[in-house]
């Protein structure tokens, strides 16, 4: 587009993931994305409907300014969410269908809530302000665990006037502690911390004591320490260089430099690239060796290094493009406004949006966050109908007409919201992100779609066959009427397999395409079997499975081939899932809300990856229990608000 500089301003990225025992257990998060859901989504807004489940007692792991600020904003944040969860409650006529660990929680929350709201009514009743820390005090408030002294910790040594206030407002600090393991219940919930004692020794450092203690813990946040944001020179092989575990610097002749690590140093090196031709990129903040840490230094990267941004754009010529047209030309390539909203099923939406920018950068496999602004959100009473950030396929693009088609299954929340998206109104399509799946050619490849998920197929089945790859396809539904698009999946196989789980079933049009009343791995080994009749593509003769749809569905062709299909396929074939974790920022090793469990099938080692970073996985490898079980980190209040908003909209819902 013409530009002459870059400043990558892109903050802290990859969170740190500690390597014990049920990290990823339900109710345990990094505190980036707890403090995200508060801001980006706006949980803890009495009229939003976005979802952040926050269980007392809470312990937050870490000693930084981030651990004092999740400690201080989680009892804030619990205040709001139980006083909220108990207006919604009363205010429905029939409760969500709770599963009985989910209706203990709502239980909690509504005696919490109504605790909170008799406090109110006594301060007033008293002309006081509301006093609730002794209530959050007797059930259990919020402790900070730090592995070394509080004197050591980076909040104290930066802004010792900020953990003041937080000892004020009954945060407690455990130092010397740092955390073995968390235990669990009988739901996978947390319920514990297992933590070991430190002594510092003559070197100054931490060391273990042997001496073990167990802090009750509801909800565990995880605020250890980030690394700086360099997730772009993975994703582009040799476009930029790294020093360490930071970009590499380079002086404003282009000679690789190693800057000071000090936020004030005597030179400041933010220049990170000079091409041929003088365009540059520079990088601040937390991406930089000099300033990473904090805002204040963040700021002061800023102050210094717009100096070398100047000269460097100095030795360009001016730009003969006039400011408006620039404006105008980002306008109508990055500003999403929706084209059409198209219902498919009773319960399944298209949302076209044309977003010209996004749908050339689009790749098959990739997905996009949607999310209408709270500006233009419905109102209804004291609720904004405001989405959260939603992980949406991408199921096709006109790059000539600048459309991206996203698929919505309603499943009440955000999702029901879509179909009161209008054409022209503008909404925020991020991405496209992920990574793109693998189409290679020359080889014969299985894709299997349950529901939602074949819609993701639609771009992967074209790019493979356009590669020169055979694909056999297993489109599964579960009722007739739950299919759409069927030239699009057509398109994207040589044969395609038409499973229902519903009599009457599906026809299958084309010469040598099948159909099938069961479920998918039925099908698979009807298939297989010589029960379907003649077939063009064998399944033996399968290099590579991706399958998508459903994490019990995902799991259920997983298993299926080491048991049932296990002599009807090729050893060594390749098997990878499109893993759906919950995703908040899909921004790639951020927020990290999208961890999921790895487990080596050989080794048995346990390993933790980042889902948005590449949804594409190796079936065998992913735990689907726990997948499960992040699933539905905030089932309680999700099946809340999707009564909430079928009660604000008028409708019927049943949230189970």
């Amino acid at each position: 587009m013409g530009f002459d500089h870059i400043a990558l301003c892109m903050g802290a990225g990859k969170p740190t993931v500690l390597d014990i025992a049920n990290i990823l257990a339900t109710g345990v998060r990094q505190a980036s994305d707890f403090l995200m859901a508060l801001q980006l989504t706006g949980a803890a807004k009495k009229d939003s409907v976005a979802n952040l489940n926050l269980r007392l007692p809470v312990v937050v792991i870490g000693g930084g300014l981030t651990a004092i600020d999740t400690a201080t904003e989680a009892l804030a944040y619990y205040v709001a969410q139980v006083e909220k969860f108990l207006h919604r409650a009363e205010s429905l006529n029939e409760k969500p269908h709770w599963s009985e660990p989910e209706q203990a929680q709502a239980d909690d929350f509504i005696a919490h809530g109504k605790a909170i709201r008799a406090e109110r009514q006594a301060a007033k009743a008293a002309d006081r302000l509301p006093d609730f820390a002794p209530l959050l005090a007797q059930w259990g408030g919020a402790t900070i665990a730090y592995r070394r002294r509080l004197i050591d910790a980076p909040s104290y040594t930066l802004n010792h006037e900020e953990v003041t206030k937080a000892l004020e407002q009954g945060i407690r600090f455990a130092e010397l502690l740092s955390p073995v393991g968390i235990d669990v219940d009988d739901t996978g919930h947390v319920e514990a911390i297992e933590l070991e004692r430190q002594a510092i020794g003559d070197d100054g450092r931490p060391a273990a004591t042997g001496e073990r203690l167990t802090l009750p813990a509801r909800s565990v946040l995880i605020a250890a320490g980030t690394q700086p944001n360099t997730v772009i020179a993975r994703e582009r092989p040799g476009a930029f260089k790294l020093d360490g575990k930071y970009f590499q610097a380079v002086d404003e002749d282009g000679n690789a430099v190693s800057p000071e690590r000090s936020s004030k140093p005597e030179v400041t090196q933010v220049t990170m690239q000079i091409r041929d031709d003088n365009r540059a990129i520079t990088f601040f903040g937390d991406l930089h060796p000099s300033f990473a840490g904090n805002v204040v230094k963040a700021f002061g990267s800023a102050r210094r290094g717009y100096r070398v941004v100047n000269r460097l754009l100095a030795r360009r010529p001016p730009s003969d493009k006039p400011a408006d047209d620039l404006v105008s030309e980002l306008d109508h390539g990055l500003r999403a406004r929706v084209e059409r909203v198209i219902r498919l099923t009773d319960n399944i939406v298209e949302v076209i949006i044309h977003a010209p920018l996004a749908a050339a950068a689009f790749r098959p496999g990739q997905f996009f966050r949607l999310q209408n602004f709270e500006a233009n959100a419905t109102r209804v009473g004291d609720t904004v109908l405001a989405m959260e950030g939603m992980a949406l396929t991408g199921a096709w693009v006109d790059v000539d007409k600048g459309l991206v088609s996203t698929i919505v299954l309603e499943m009440g929340g955000s999702s029901s919201l879509c179909d009161l998206l209008v054409p022209g109104e503008h909404v925020i399509l991020m991405g496209p992100t992920g990574a793109p799946t693998e189409t290679p050619g020359g080889e014969t490849v299985v894709l299997a779609g349950g529901g939602l998920g074949n819609a993701v197929l639609f771009s992967i089945g074209q790019a493979l066959r356009q590669a020169g790859s055979k694909v056999l396809y297993f489109a599964a539904y579960k009722t007739p009427q739950d299919r759409y698009h069927v030239e699009n999946i057509e398109k994207a196989a040589d044969t395609v397999i038409w499973c229902c789980d519903q009599d009457p079933g599906f026809d299958a049009d084309r010469d040598g395409d099948k159909s099938f009343v069961g479920n998918i791995v039925q099908a698979m080994t009807a298939y297989a079997t010589g029960e379907l009749g003649e077939t063009a593509i064998a399944l033996k003769d399968a290099d590579r499975f991706i399958v998508i749809g459903s994490d019990m569905m995902m799991k259920a062709v997983a298993d299926s081939r080491h048991g049932v299909l296990k002599n009807h396929l090729k050893p060594g074939h390749i098997a990878l899932g499109s893993i759906n974790s919950p995703m908040q920022c899909m921004m790639k090793e951020i927020c990290a809300q999208c961890l999921q469990l790895h487990k080596d099938p050989e080794t048995g080692k346990e390993s933790v990856v980042f889902s948005c970073f590449n949804q594409d996985q190796p079936l065998d490898s992913v735990v689907f229990a726990n997948l499960r079980q992040r699933l539905a980190q905030n089932a309680a209040s999700e099946k809340l608000t999707a009564k909430w908003i079928a009660h604000c909209l008028g409708i019927e819902f049943s949230a189970n």
